[in-house]
């Protein structure tokens, strides 16, 4: 049931990372903050659909 989701950054909105999330346990969109190498700080990044 895991599935791959991409992060892209709220700033510059470039995509940045990969990960894997569980849809049964957190149906929303999943929200991290991660380092921006484009914005070179850390910022929210947010699940792109």
């Amino acid at each position: 049931m895991r599935t791959i989701i991409q992060l892209v950054c709220g700033t510059c909105a470039r995509f940045n990372y990969t990960t894997t999330k569980n849809k049964t346990r957190t149906p929303d969109k999943l929200e991290k903050k991660k380092f921006c190498k484009f914005c070179k700080s850390h910022t929210e990044h947010k699940e792109k659909r």
